[in-house]
């Protein structure tokens, strides 16, 4: 048997160290191959994936023709390194030697594995030039390559012209689309191919299945699950994991669990799907439970799998058990990964354990925008306001691009201090680039402009946007009620409805605030019990302190008293302060004694419960009760909190309170508010019994 079938042979039957032995014989003999037998001897290598000892064997071989420049550049495009691939067909062709198929579906390969859309170009154009009629592989290697560079009318192009389209052919054009966001497009595509009577294959099913998840259309979805099992592709990992993902997006984890228990030995990625739908719908605890089972079994983890349990870590704040794992991200090597060390920064920041999330992120070996706005974000959550600007300006400098949820960092810090200023310039950073109709930056800025006051604003803000999601609706709405605008936060209500957008049980905070602040007694109640009833919302504990508000504050103070009996929830102090606010204004002496010893029973040392306890007695002349609890208060040494204000100017932050900051640039600022009180009052503003208080400390 010749040398060159018995290297074709160890190719084959992928025995690599016959296939090196034969070639040392070879060495050794003094056998001088010839180009056939040399190609053989690099196509085995190319085959076992040792590309360096191809590379070498290449450069030694005294002839060459197009089958080792093809083989070459294949094996580089195939093991992941397509510069080298494009490197050595640039080297044939100053060589000149005219590529053949085989050539250019490497070249078009590496090309696409790089994303270079320029080079696939010049590739495309050097085959029209040559007259090369374009085969199936050729073809469906531009599709592809063309998709993944985001040309998606040149993939579509190569489509229309193509003269022999196979299965390969229509998967790869829909997967361009899908891989684009033309998720639409993409399922028309593969409803095409079914016209067409192409058969359905594993990658088409889980691209199709991949484009409902993104869209969330449950409907569509289930019918390529119905065609998934007519055609008994259920339990191929593609398919199965596309379907796990497709659930989970259309939060239909029942479903997805119930595919992933018909598979008899599920792999890491079924596992790392499941997961990742629990901790993504908010399903922290089952998230983390399918971890620990994943791992019983002696799955080793992967990045993606890391990434999806520590998002549940951080969502329950279970700081113990996220150390541990990202001491098992460090011990496995994963910690090198920058999406990996991202999602363990992420984690840190969610949990305010900020100086733990600022040294992983020095240790990380780069920085993307991922990295910075975990950082900024966690610094934000903590009400670290300065250095969470510092940080910004840190990432500026780096020359790191804000992104969208960059920009919803800087609205957060507008929002939460209220800096109207920094909105204002923020907003228009966001114009420019047309970040102002996306519905996650609008809401942010309708936020912003809310807490700022400015709901004029706000409300342009929200009709700019083309597209509202719930929190959209939900920002809107809280923004007019925690304004005092309740007839406005209604009518918002009653958009939502018209528009057939399902409420959440923050949306009902919101129409139950709106209801306070206009003494809309019984239509809070009704939109309370339609919470309830029409919307099946468990009420929480908010929901039943803005009733007892609703109630005590229009003086129905034992009504409010008798839900709160009837409450399945055990009461908070929040809870009893309503009703005890309530009963100080309309001076129901009883029940406020009653609702104050609830909260020093839970709170011994609550301040507020206390001189709200004084003034109650003191309102109702109750001296002696009076002076019993300015005792208590005195020998407990409590004391009210020092009211605080600030404000930002020119680009910083002022704080005053009674007790500092007297004076600001010369002006008396005590003088100034007297003026301003003595302009309210003459304005016909009445103060809020409820702010007045008998107690000063």
């Amino acid at each position: 048997m010749s040398f060159s079938r018995l290297l074709r042979l160890f190719g084959d039957s992928k025995c690599i160290l016959k296939g090196r032995t034969l070639h040392a014989k070879m060495i050794t003999c003094g056998f001088h191959p010839n180009v056939i037998a040399n190609n053989h001897l690099l196509s085995m290598y190319v085959k076992f994936s040792r590309i360096n000892e191809a590379q070498k064997l290449f450069d030694e071989m005294p002839e060459r023709n197009v089958i080792s420049w093809s083989a070459l550049i294949s094996g580089f495009s195939q093991i992941g390194m397509p510069e080298m691939a494009l490197n050595y067909f640039r080297l044939m062709v100053c060589s000149g030697l005219e590529p053949n198929y085989y050539t250019y579906v490497g070249a078009v390969s590496a090309c696409a594995s790089r994303g270079d859309a320029r080079s696939g170009k010049e590739i495309h154009g050097r085959m029209y030039r040559s007259g090369l009629e374009l085969n199936s592989h050729v073809s469906n290697c531009l599709i592809n390559m063309y998709g993944k560079c985001g040309l998606l009318s040149s993939a579509q192009f190569v489509f229309d012209a193509s003269l022999e389209r196979n299965s390969i052919s229509w998967v790869s054009l829909l997967s361009s689309y899908c891989q684009c966001g033309e998720q639409v497009h993409g399922l028309k595509i593969f409803v095409l191919s079914r016209k067409a009577g192409v058969a359905i294959s594993e990658f088409s099913c889980a691209s199709a299945l991949g484009a409902c998840a993104v869209l969330g259309d449950l409907k569509v979805g289930m019918q390529i699950h119905s065609l998934v099992f007519k055609c008994a592709l259920e339990f191929d990992k593609f398919v199965a994991m596309g379907l796990i993902n497709f659930y989970a997006k259309c939060e239909k984890l029942d479903l997805a669990s119930r595919v992933f228990s018909k598979i008899q030995l599920p792999d890491l990625s079924a596992w790392s799907a499941l997961i990742g739908g629990y901790a993504q719908l908010g399903k922290a605890r089952e998230a983390i439970d399918l971890f620990v089972k994943m791992f019983s079994s002696g799955l080793m983890p992967s990045e993606v799998t890391f990434s999806y349990v520590l998002v549940a870590f951080a969502d329950v704040k279970e700081t113990i058990g996220g150390r541990q794992l990202h001491s098992l991200i460090i011990k496995m090597g994963f910690s090198s990964f920058t999406f990996v060390a991202n999602t363990v920064l992420d984690f840190y920041s969610k949990c305010e354990l900020l100086e733990e999330s600022l040294k992983t992120f020095d240790e990380m070996d780069e920085h993307d925008v991922v990295s910075w706005n975990a950082l900024i974000a966690g610094h934000v959550a903590s009400c670290h306001y300065g250095e969470a600007v510092e940080l910004l300006k840190d990432m500026l400098f780096e020359g790191h691009r804000p992104n969208l949820y960059t920009y919803s960092n800087i609205l957060n810090i507008s929002s939460d201090i209220p800096a109207i200023g920094w909105g204002k310039q923020t907003h228009c950073c966001i114009v420019k680039p047309g970040f102002d109709s996306n519905v996650f930056i609008g809401s942010a800025l309708v936020d912003m402009y809310a807490k700022c006051g400015r709901l004029n604003d706000a409300r342009k803000a929200f009709d700019h946007l083309s597209s509202k999601n719930l929190v959209s609706w939900n920002t809107m709405l809280v923004g007019y009620a925690q304004h005092g605008l309740g007839r406005e936060a209604l009518e918002i209500y009653s958009m939502m409805q018209k528009n057939k957008i399902k409420p959440n049980d923050n949306t009902f905070i919101g129409v139950l605030s709106a209801c306070v602040h206009i003494g809309l007694v019984e239509e809070g109640w009704h939109y309370f019990n339609s919470m309830i009833r029409d919307h099946g919302i468990s009420p929480r504990m908010d929901h039943i302190a803005s009733v007892v508000h609703l109630f005590a504050c229009r003086g129905q103070t034992r009504r409010a008293y008798e839900f709160i009996k009837s409450s399945p929830i055990e009461p908070n102090k929040v809870v009893w302060r309503c009703l005890l606010s309530g009963c100080r204004t309309h001076k129901d002496l009883v029940l406020g004694r009653y609702a104050a010893e609830k909260i020093l029973n839970t709170d011994p040392e609550d301040t507020s419960a206390h001189i709200m306890l004084s003034n109650v007695y003191a309102e109702a002349n109750m001296w002696d009760e009076t002076a019993k609890v300015r005792k208590i208060m005195k020998e407990k040494s409590l004391k009210k909190d020092t009211g605080c204000s600030w404000t930002e100017l020119q680009n910083k932050m002022h704080y005053f309170s009674t007790s500092r900051f007297a004076q600001f640039q010369g002006i008396d600022l005590h003088e100034v508010m007297n003026q301003l009180s003595v302009q309210l009052f003459d304005a016909g503003y009445v103060p809020d019994p409820i702010y007045s208080s008998h107690f000063e400390e």
